[in-house]
């Protein structure tokens, strides 16, 4: 989740028991849900995954690094195995949080700008890095929103109504090869998939 986790209200009737969904966990103490969650795959080993979002240029929060710290010092006790989204508008603050968290999170990867950065690569320390994994949802939109709405916004100045476009789909994420024995990462990849290609190479 990120900076558009209320704007639906109806998430409020599942957030606290849908162990599958977080939200960014440098909320302040008492907000409805969680900021990380432990997933197990069918062989038994677990994945911690932790969202925390920045301050730059978006909604004041507490501190994401300190936030994130008070997290992991707890997971790294039982969990070799931790997966950072980090949800910023700021490619230097993205950059700083992973060199912060280098060597104790398995990846780090930024999410909100919506574009796909190709920066991917493994720090010093073993963690895998990239500012921003990109986005699933319409390519010719604007950020995934129809862009005639979002064209007006900009030459107006006027309030708009944004809504999602239907046209062909992108799909991006990144794909993570773990080391067994220290958790850290050995191979990180992009991927993007449209539809308008082949599906799979």
């Amino acid at each position: 989740m990120g900076n558009h986790t209320w704007d639906n209200k109806d998430i409020f009737n599942f957030i606290d028991d849908e162990e599958r969904l977080i939200r960014p966990a440098n909320y302040p103490a008492g907000t409805p849900g969680k900021g990380f969650t432990v997933l197990r795959n069918a062989s038994g080993k677990e994945l911690a995954i932790v969202n925390i979002m920045g301050r730059t240029f978006l909604p004041p929060l507490d501190c994401p690094f300190q936030g994130v710290d008070g997290i992991l010092e707890k997971l790294k006790k039982k969990h070799k195995y931790i997966f950072v989204d980090f949800h910023a508008e700021a490619t230097s603050e993205k950059i700083a949080m992973g060199w912060h968290l280098d060597g104790r999170a398995s990846v780090v990867v930024g999410t909100h700008t919506h574009v796909q950065t190709h920066d991917e690569r493994i720090l010093p320390r073993g963690t895998g890095y990239v500012t921003d994994v990109g986005m699933t949802g319409a390519r010719d939109g604007v950020l995934g929103m129809e862009r005639e709405a979002v064209l007006q916004k900009f030459k107006t100045q006027l309030p708009v109504r944004f809504t999602a476009d239907e046209g062909p789909w992108q799909f991006h994420a990144v794909a993570v090869t773990l080391d067994p024995e220290t958790g850290m990462t050995r191979k990180i990849e992009l991927v993007r998939r449209f539809e308008t290609e082949a599906l799979f190479d």
